[in-house]
């Protein structure tokens, strides 16, 4: 499991803060406001794993983990395979519980709904004294510190009984984790935003609400042209799309099969909600051939639970699947992409808890696919006046599509993206061989000793001292205690050693196992222990007290040849030929139909953010010696930009309009005025750059001489920036149309 870039930065921010809290005595709380599908649960298993490590000198941590309904059982299980090499913590339900208490580095999962009842057996007194209240007692008399963890907290953590049940507990610190928290006044709040997890390619790009209908979004209520429709039309709409998407992922060779989700409202209905069942079922089966008797339908309601076996895997039969609220949380079905909601539901609001089941993307890893259709999620519904909650951000939920014209002709430019560096904050592949070269200059064979496989108390202590420096005059007790056979507390001790060494990189999950193969690999390799056979050997080898100086020292070595080599690395730029005009545009609610004639999408939609702008669009419409004009984005994968420098650093330019005149040329401007005219020199260069020896292109910066009233003529600069004179337009060229 390799963590994103926004998944380390959150880590990184919730342990520093985390352990801050820890320190400060009393109740303390912090919130890990994350969207759905960042990952949440796994940023968790590697805060508490990092939390345990680098407090084990400080003081002894117990863990509870609660969640709703069967949550807290699906958490279990993937922290359980998230530790299942490290053993760093122990992963129990309640009847797990040895010793009366929750052990050290031990994680206690809890369903809420169960100790929030004062007679549930978990929590009931009883002659044993195996229950809650005498659990979490027997855990505070060994002066550990409990961490209590609410996992989908707006479910439950708001309630006045929820409230009084965290005082009972008496966490020294709690974890709120959601996609829309509900503590109040936290001590701090770690966020990661929905622009970063669509980036990182783990989400959808957009949910499309009602894709190619008219849509009308006023005082925050949205209705659309297929609010008037039926159930039926509503239905076979989405299975249109379903059809178009699946046959995409065949056409390019990827193994998925969509699923595509009818979602009952969650009230009692009576015979009306069979009905509704009936024929749903009945028009599958009729129009589409997807029956239950074929496994291509599924259901999954309280008293009816029907084809769902594997049905999260990627390549399952089943196409369509009838299910209500109950299903939501904690549901993991990355194949879902489409979801049908009736006019039966009467209202509601839509939010990221609304749509969270259809926003994952099925491979995660591999991120967002090409064509880009598939990037997208969709919901066809006939509900009317939908509220739409801003959690979901601005632009997530697209409300408009603005197509491009039919007869478009293909224009073929060079466009440029930037290629992440991410070599600078963590460690990629090169750092192994790095390693490897540099344990054979210090000539590490000859300095260790195999024989010494001793690790000696001078670590120890030399490990307890790092810890405690960090506490800066504070009164602490240290329960600092290891026993050296045990191979839990060897993996303590490598793991310390491996975060402690990566300084000044953050101890990311990818850096950890690049800076553990490289030792991996000199065992191996020059010292023949393989690290699946002689894993303990080799870690006290390594962790001995005359052998551990000399492998610290290779590691600064590699690092300081690694950052070296990586400083020295120019930001690199990618070309792509053959960019067109993308084929639809998704808008969001903050921007309205702007009627216009020759732009090359329809409708258009504008924020009307930039009077420059919005009188440029004016005068282009009124032009007869151009074909059509493009107003261009700024996102990365789509947009159209061209390289410049900015004090020796390389950067993109994403130019405001591509024009297409009827003599064949194509125009590429930038509208500027005033001041932004002056600092845009870098710009002009680049622009002026690129359309040399492109003959079929012209262009540059674009202003009207009129700056206040743009009433005057528009020109264009079309040099280099060398001959821009501040405020004077003598040397400026007419705009050709």
């Amino acid at each position: 499991m390799f963590l994103k870039d926004f998944q380390n930065s959150a880590i990184k921010k919730m342990i520093e803060r985390s352990s801050e809290l820890l320190d400060q005595g009393d109740l303390r709380k912090i919130v890990l406001d994350a969207p759905t599908g960042s990952g949440k649960t796994i940023m968790m298993a590697e805060v508490l794993k990092q939390i345990s490590i680098l407090n084990k000198g400080k003081y002894e941590i117990s863990f509870i983990w609660t969640a709703p309904r069967s949550l807290h059982y699906q958490s279990l299980l993937k922290l359980n395979q998230y530790y299942k090499k490290c053993n760093t913590l122990n992963c129990s339900e309640f009847s797990d519980l040895t010793r009366n208490e929750i052990s050290q580095n031990e994680i206690l999962f809890l369903n809420w709904e169960s100790i929030n009842k004062k007679n549930n057996l978990i929590v009931k007194e009883n002659e044993k004294n195996f229950y809650l209240d005498k659990i979490i007692e027997n855990t505070k008399k060994k002066d550990r510190k409990l961490i209590l963890i609410i996992d989908e907290s707006h479910h439950h953590a708001s309630s006045a009984i929820s409230k009084e049940l965290i005082k009972d507990l008496n966490p020294d610190l709690c974890i709120e984790v959601s996609a829309t928290p509900v503590i109040e006044k936290p001590d701090d709040i770690v966020r990661v935003h929905l622009k970063d997890v669509v980036q990182s390619g783990m989400i959808k790009k957009t949910v499309k609400l009602n894709p190619n209908f008219s849509n009308l979004f006023k005082n925050k209520k949205f209705n659309s042209q297929l609010s008037k429709e039926t159930n039926e039309i509503v239905l076979t709409s989405a299975l249109k799309k379903y059809f178009q998407i699946k046959d995409l992922y065949k056409k390019n060779e990827i193994k998925i099969n969509p699923l595509l989700l009818i979602q009952l409202p969650d009230r009692k209905m009576g015979n009306s909600e069979d009905r509704m069942k009936s024929k749903i079922i009945d028009i599958l089966k009729k129009n589409f051939d997807i029956t239950l008797e074929n496994r291509k339908l599924a259901i999954y309601l309280s008293n009816e639970k029907i084809n769902l076996q594997n049905i999260s895997k990627n390549e399952n039969e089943t196409q369509v699947l009838i299910f209500k609220q109950a299903i939501a949380l904690g549901w993991d079905c990355p194949r879902a992409q489409i979801l049908v909601l009736f006019r039966e539901w009467k209202s509601l609001t839509f939010s990221v808890q609304t749509v969270g089941r259809i926003m994952r993307m099925p491979e995660p890893i591999k991120g967002h696919y090409d064509p880009d259709l598939l990037n997208h999620s969709y919901i066809y519904t006939n509900l009317q006046n939908i509220e739409i909650n801003e959690d979901l951000g601005k632009s997530y939920l697209s409300l408009f599509t603005s197509k491009r014209f039919s007869n478009y002709k293909k224009i073929s430019l060079d466009s440029f993206s930037i290629i992440r560096q991410r070599e600078k904050t963590r460690l990629d592949s090169s750092f192994v061989k790095l390693f490897l070269n540099e344990a054979n200059n210090y000539n590490l064979k000859k300095k260790i000793k195999i024989n010494n496989k001793k690790v000696s108390l001078n670590f120890i202590t030399d490990f307890e001292n790092k810890v405690i420096d960090e506490l800066s005059n504070k009164k602490i007790k240290s329960n600092f205690k290891f026993n050296l056979e045990n191979e839990n507390d060897l993996q303590y001790l490598f793991d310390y050693f491996i975060i402690d060494s990566l300084k000044p990189f953050f101890p990311e999950l990818r850096s950890q196992e690049r800076l553990k193969r490289s030792i991996y690999n000199f065992f191996d390799k020059i010292l023949n222990l393989n690290y699946e056979t002689n894993f303990y050997e080799i870690l006290k080898i390594l962790l001995s007290e005359e052998n551990k100086v000399h492998f610290k020292t290779v590691i600064d070595n590699t690092k300081e040849k690694y950052i070296k080599i990586n400083n020295n690395k120019e930001i690199q730029i990618k070309e792509t030929k053959g960019w067109e005009l993308p084929v639809e545009i998704n808008l969001s609610n903050n921007t309205s139909i702007f009627n216009v004639k020759k732009c090359s999408h329809k409708p258009f939609y504008y924020d009307f953010k930039f009077k420059t702008e919005e009188s440029f669009i004016n005068y282009l419409e009124c032009s007869n010696k151009i074909e059509w004009w493009f107003k261009n984005g700024t996102s990365e994968h789509s947009s159209f930009a061209i390289p410049y420098k900015d004090n020796d650093q390389s950067k993109l330019f994403y130019i405001d309009f591509i024009v297409k005149l009827k003599n064949g040329k194509i125009g590429l401007f930038d509208t500027k005025s005033g001041d932004t005219i002056k600092d845009s020199k870098a710009k002009i260069d680049g622009l002026f750059s690129y359309l040399n020896n492109r003959k079929k292109l012209i262009g540059g910066i674009v202003t009207n001489i009129d700056q206040r009233n743009y009433s005057d003529r528009w020109v264009f600069f079309d040099k280099k920036s060398d001959s821009l004179v501040e405020n004077k337009f003598s040397n400026w060229s007419n705009i050709p149309f």
